[in-house]
């Protein structure tokens, strides 16, 4: 497994809508944001190539003057290094995070026991 990739909010919000929409230029994932989220093309152009430097996303063709990217980071593979990386602000601890996630009001026990029962009916 490759290094876990260190993303700005923004930097990761661009890569979910390549997930969401695969192959894309830059015009392609600014239009897909939903209109109080998109941002000047040069901003979301910017994103794309950081992305690029930091091997989320490759160039595989160009289309006139549009290049057009796609994800090289798994969806999947991305969130397990997050979730990984907040374990360890919690001391490698899920009790402690869920515990932090009541306290704080993110989840609820209902979250946690239609968790539990979802597990339950695999």
């Amino acid at each position: 497994m490759r290094k876990r990739l260190h993303l700005s909010k923004a930097e990761a919000r661009v890569l979910r809508e390549f997930w969401k929409i695969g192959t894309a230029s830059v015009r392609e994932i600014l239009e897909s944001l939903p209109h109080d989220e998109q941002a000047a093309y040069t901003t979301i152009q910017t994103l794309v190539h950081r992305l690029e430097e930091k091997g989320a996303v490759r160039r595989v063709k160009k289309i006139g003057n549009a290049q057009m990217f796609e994800p090289v980071v798994d969806q999947k593979e991305y969130r397990s290094g997050v979730v990984r990386d907040l374990l360890e602000l919690f001391g490698g601890s899920p009790r402690q995070l869920v515990s932090n996630l009541l306290d704080s009001g993110e989840i609820t026990l209902k979250d946690l026991k239609d968790l539990e029962n979802t597990k339950r009916k695999k």
